[in-house]
């Protein structure tokens, strides 16, 4: 294995298990600079040692074990000498050993993203820290996803530790009603995490199935702890339905595969039915916020055999309710493509022409707005709309598949004249 190999490697590890990481030294540490310091300690001690040694069978397992040990050696050797030597000679590494336990790191996640969702903090900033420290996400890849600069961000999580550094026990675990206040931080931050799995902000892989499945799995714990929360079980739906997209967005080579020419028979069905079985539990307490309205959309491109049997004007209907709730012009966008699918490209490409001030530098605008005019068979505006896609395109599979339409309009209005 090359050192590009295992750089590559050490990559997709740590999306992987960062949060797990983090999350366990932070219980450990009660410090969040020094649960940081420890996993990045450990992240350079991969990076040294995998590429002589290999990629061990399991990764996340050696990075704990070199976290752990790096957490006894700094509790030994600082301000907080006494009462480490007091644990260790109690049992000595068996009681860090049980802390560090798998049964334990279950909810460490969970638990961390509840601590970065501390009420003193904006929600911007809730959202934007976890996103850092649960995610792993890069202060680049924060800013694609809030449509912002990475001075911004950068400033916003420095902000927040600093916040919660200075917070009487910003760092505990929230319990009864402060618990259930968070909640809706959480959700954000749990379906932006699956969102960044889902359409990579940037990067080669268009999608990351690893963050898809760690949302779903904490949007089922939320759920655990919210069970009369109708959006924690929306939440749980909409994810459940979308990713069972996941599998059929890729071809063999790789290559993305958008909606229209999907394999359906790829779908995975049982994600479908725990999606559905959410959903029903959702509308059952009376939801109808916007995750439960998110996953009805889902819901009814899960049950269409093909794009030609989806009920779009339901599926219009639906974003026209989420964007009253929102105000989202992303959600309008949404709404711009059902109605185009339902009535025309025509009537999509005049909802386009409404938002598009409101969304200055989002690639998907000239991408949705390429496919229309491709669809009314102007083809040369349609590539020139896929070019800017291309240029604002952050992630190098979708870049790509937009520069490929692009060429394919070319194609096509050279044909045509």
């Amino acid at each position: 294995m090359t050192t590009n190999d295992t750089a590559r490697a050490v990559e997709r590890v740590w999306r992987l298990e960062s949060s797990r990481l983090l999350g366990a030294l932070l219980r450990i540490t009660r410090d969040l600079d020094r649960a940081e310091d420890l996993a990045q300690e450990a992240l350079a001690a991969a990076l040294a040692q995998w590429p002589a040694e290999g990629v061990p069978d399991n990764p996340g397992a050696w990075l704990m074990t070199a976290a752990k040990r790096r957490a006894i050696n700094h509790l030994r050797s600082g301000e907080r000498q006494l009462r480490a030597y007091a644990t260790l000679a109690a049992g000595t590494a068996e009681a860090y050993d049980e802390e560090f336990a798998v049964d334990r790191l279950e909810d460490d996640v969970l638990r961390l993203m509840f601590v970065c969702c501390h009420p003193s903090l904006t929600d911007d900033t809730r959202t934007v820290l976890t996103l850092r420290l649960v995610a792993g996400l890069t202060t680049r890849e924060i800013a694609r996803a809030y449509l912002t600069s990475e001075a911004t961000v950068a400033t916003r999580i420095s902000r927040a530790k600093r916040t919660l550094h200075t917070t009487v026990a910003a760092l505990e675990e929230p319990t009864g009603a402060e618990r259930i206040a968070r909640l809706a931080s959480v959700m954000s931050v749990i379906y932006l995490l699956f969102n960044e799995g889902y359409a990579a902000t940037a990067g080669i892989d268009w999608t990351r199935p690893a963050l898809c499945a760690e949302a779903v799995r904490l949007a089922a714990l939320l759920i655990t702890v919210t069970p009369r929360e109708p959006e924690a079980y929306g939440l749980l739906a909409l994810l459940e339905l979308q990713s069972s997209r996941l599998t059929a967005r890729i071809d063999p080579a790789g290559h993305p595969v958008l909606l229209t020419d999907q394999d359906r028979r790829r779908w995975d069905r049982s994600a479908i039915s725990r999606g559905d079985a959410a959903l029903r539990v959702a509308l059952s307490l009376g939801g109808g916020g916007p995750y439960v309205l998110q996953a009805a959309i889902a819901a009814e491109h899960a049950r269409a055999s093909s794009v030609e049997t989806t009920d779009w004007a339901r599926i219009a209907a639906l974003y026209g309710t989420l964007h009253q709730a929102t105000g989202s012009a992303v959600v309008e966008l949404n709404r711009a493509v059902a109605v185009a699918m339902a009535q025309g490209p025509q009537a999509g490409l005049t909802i386009v022409d409404e938002i598009e001030p409101a969304l200055p530098g989002f690639h998907l605008v000239p991408a949705v707005r390429g496919d229309l005019l491709a669809r009314l068979g102007h083809y040369p505006e349609a590539a020139a709309q896929f070019d800017r896609a291309a240029e604002l395109a952050a992630n190098g599979t979708e870049r790509a598949l937009m520069k490929a339409r692009a060429d394919t309009c070319r194609q096509r209005g050279a044909t045509a004249s």
